[in-house]
Parts: C-alpha cells; sequence; structure tokens
C-alpha cells in the first residue's frame, strides 16, 4: 500500500531530517514507527501527506506518486488517508458529534448518511454519552478517542496516529490501542507513531525503529527489538504494483490536451455528477478542465485550488453560493 523508495529530507546543508528511508507497509498491516524525539517521525508523516517534498527518493501510495500529484488532486489523495494529529485539532466550537459531523457535512454527504456514520463512529469509540459534550470537557484520553472517530470519518484506506498515547494513563491509553486494534481488524491499515514502549510491547507486531533520521531496525516484537529492515523487492514483472504513477490521472491529463471537439465537451458533460446540475456553465468548464467533477471534490477545494482554477472574485462568490446552496439541501 505504501513504499518510501530511498527518501531523503534535508532542510539545508547543515540539517538532515531524514535520510535514505526505504520501506513499505502492505494493505491490512498494523505496524509502529517508533524513535526518540528527532528521529524523524513527524517529518515522514508531513511527506506522506504531502505538506513538505522530499529532496530526493519517490513515495508511493498504492498507484499515486505522492510527491509528484498535481496540487488539483491532493484533495482526493487526502481523502484517502486519516490522520491523528498529536495536538489533536479538535474544533473547539463545536461539540463531539458535531465535530465528526463537520467532517463529513463538508465532503457533501447526506444527512442521513451524516447521523448513520457518526452514530457508528461513537459507538466504536465508545463516547456515545459524550456525545454533545464539547472538546474541553472531555478527558485527554476521550478527546484522543474524539479524533481517531473523525479521522475515520471518511473511511479512510490508511489511518495513522501520530502519538495517539502520548500524554494519557496507562489504562486510557490501552483503551486507545484496543479502540486501533478493533480498527485494524475491520480491515483498515493501521500506522501508529509513538515512543510509548508498553502499547508497542503490548502489541507484539511489526516495529520499524528511526535514529537520527534513519531507520536502524524492521522486525516483529517488541520496541527494542533488533532487526534487519524488511528489503523491498521490486521485480519487473510486478513493478507497476509499486512505481508506476496514478495511470487515470495521466490518461485524463493527456485527454484534456487532446481532446477539444464538441463531441468531448458533450461526453464530458455526461461524466459531470448530478450534484453539479445548474452550476454556472464558465465555472464548470473550469472545475471539469481541473478534473473535479462531483460535489465531493468541489468542498474539498482550498485558497490554493481556487487560484490555480484562475476564478474571478465574482465567479468564486457564485460557487460559493451554488455549494452553500447545495449544503443546505441536504440538510433539508
Amino acid at each position: 500500500m505504501l513504499l518510501f523508495d530511498k527518501v531523503s529530507k534535508k532542510y539545508d546543508k547543515d540539517i538532515t531530517a531524514l535520510e535514505d528511508i526505504h520501506f513499505f507497509i502492505e494493505k491490512g498491516e498494523f505496524s509502529f514507527l517508533v524513535g526518540p524525539s528527532g528521529a524523524g517521525k513527524t517529518t515522514l508523516l508531513k511527506l506522506l501527506i504531502r505538506e513538505e517534498l522530499p529532496t530526493s527518493g519517490n513515495i508511493m501510495f498504492e498507484e499515486i506518486e505522492v510527491s509528484t500529484l498535481p496540487k488539483k488532486l491532493l484533495p482526493r489523495y487526502r481523502q484517502r488517508l486519516g490522520v491523528v494529529f498529536q495536538d489533536i485539532k479538535l474544533l473547539p466550537s463545536k461539540t463531539l458529534e458535531e465535530n465528526i459531523a463537520f467532517s463529513l457535512e463538508i465532503l457533501g454527504k447526506k444527512a442521513e448518511e451524516i447521523q448513520d456514520v457518526t452514530e457508528y463512529l461513537l459507538e466504536l469509540v465508545r463516547l456515545k454519552e459524550r456525545r454533545h459534550l464539547f472538546p474541553q470537557q472531555l478527558s485527554g484520553g476521550e478527546q484522543q478517542r474524539a479524533a481517531i472517530a473523525r479521522a475515520l470519518a471518511n473511511s479512510p484506506d490508511l489511518l495513522v496516529a501520530d502519538e495517539p498515547t502520548g500524554n494519557l494513563d496507562p489504562d486510557s491509553a490501552m483503551q486507545i490501542l484496543e479502540i486501533l486494534k478493533s480498527i485494524n481488524k475491520s480491515g483498515t491499515t493501521v500506522l501508529v507513531i509513538s515512543h510509548d514502549r508498553d502499547i508497542v510491547n503490548q502489541m507484539k507486531t511489526r516495529v520499524i525503529r528511526m535514529v537520527e533520521g534513519k531507520i536502524v531496525s524492521d522486525t516483529k516484537g517488541d520496541y527494542d527489538c533488533v532487526g534487519t529492515p524488511k528489503p523491498v523487492k521490486i521485480e519487473s514483472d510486478s513493478e507497476e504494483e509499486y512505481i508506476k504513477i496514478d495511470e487515470d490521472i495521466e490518461s485524463k491529463e493527456k485527454e484534456e490536451e487532446k481532446k477539444k471537439s464538441k463531441g468531448d465537451k458533450k461526453e464530458k458533460e455526461k461524466k459531470t455528477d448530478e450534484s453539479l446540475k445548474g452550476l454556472n456553465k464558465k465555472i464548470l468548464k473550469k472545475l471539469l478542465n481541473a478534473n473535479i467533477e462531483n460535489m465531493d471534490l468541489a468542498l474539498n477545494l482550498t485558497e490554493s485550488d481556487l487560484k490555480n482554477l484562475e476564478l474571478s472574485k465574482k465567479e468564486q462568490k457564485i460557487l460559493e453560493d451554488f455549494v452553500r446552496k447545495y449544503l443546505n439541501s441536504k440538510e433539508e
């Protein structure tokens, strides 16, 4: 599912955060990434979510070459990742239930689906009775469980938890571990970044250990086990499994360059999701040219994306009004 292929990250000639990082994560696997502060764990996470780019090497997420992915497709890529950040990032002005539901609302999910998924996730993390409380009214362990629920709202392929038990008491830490084990058993690939020896030793699973920006051990067992890092075999008959660029993205870009006839335009309109019907034709054309073919993708547009689309202020206002009406109709 995930391959870091000889990845290095340097901030200047004197600061090397990662050096020749080489490992892979299989689909359905439960793994720990461990190491002391300053080992490079957080930098690795930033590269995975494309917050930063590697200095050298390659990162593959299934068929996607992360470091060369066009900015306009970043929202679609990030939807496949569920990330529980170290500082949790719950919205303080919303209740626990509203925090989870909000992450589904911005994806344009229907009200009935939002309610069903929220109920399921609250039960999964054992917080149904705390649903109407605000983040500041929850304990540290409850806030962490709430963050896990929110990260799972979009049914990600890979869940990454950054120090999920960092400041928790042993009982709360074990509750988090049990929830992560349950999530993994349901089919989600889980990668836990941690320096908590107790929860790592409890699992007896794969442990990737980093020291000073390098992987020094990759084996199954306890936190302090030492083993040779797993080799990554890329054979000629399976090479595309790891190193091909997203063929769907490439073919779409080539199609946009080649097909400009009226017939092509009609074909694109057929592919347009019903949720975008009724949008100003000029704005719709710009969205389609950027492969934004449904409301889920439109709802994930950032300010940078809007700039790349070259929308005028008036067009941005029209798009915002259209999205607002769409969300209101879903609530009704």
